[in-house]
């Protein structure tokens, strides 16, 4: 058992503690369908994602269907990108929702307010570029 200081140390690094931001799917093995999300915390958004679809409650009704129609174990919840904290992973969202393949040019015109100085814009844009792939 911890004493009451060991308790408020781990809750003290439990809430320092980084959340994962990036890109996942949610993929369907059966029909091979993917649908592709962002979330500032990927860990927290496999939990909601399998957890609003045993319920049968999903927003998205696409994914909820097939869930319903084919079952748990045809699902997979993959990461497909992990991303840096200054990162607004709506913005890609919103392409890959606008267009299901763009192009490498409007990738980079939608992510050109996104460019950080560490370099992690090559990374969104590979990331961006294998879920618009997956969704067509």
């Amino acid at each position: 058992m911890l004493s009451k200081e060991e308790k408020k140390e781990a809750i003290s690094k439990f809430k320092e503690r980084k959340t994962p931001l990036g890109i996942y799917a949610v993929r369907c093995a059966s029909t091979g369908e993917v649908w592709v999300g962002a979330s500032r915390n990927l860990d927290a958004s496999r939990n909601s994602v399998m957890f609003s679809l045993r319920l049968g409650l999903h927003r998205e009704p696409s994914l909820q269907r097939e869930w319903n129609a084919h079952g748990e174990s045809a699902f997979s919840y993959e990461i497909l990108e992990k991303l840096d904290e200054d990162v607004i992973p709506m913005a890609i969202k919103d392409l890959l929702a606008e267009k299901k393949k763009p192009s490498e040019a409007e990738i980079k015109q939608a992510l050109e307010g996104l460019k950080c100085r560490c370099g992690t814009h090559m990374g969104i844009l590979r990331a961006v570029k294998r879920a618009a792939t997956m969704m067509g």
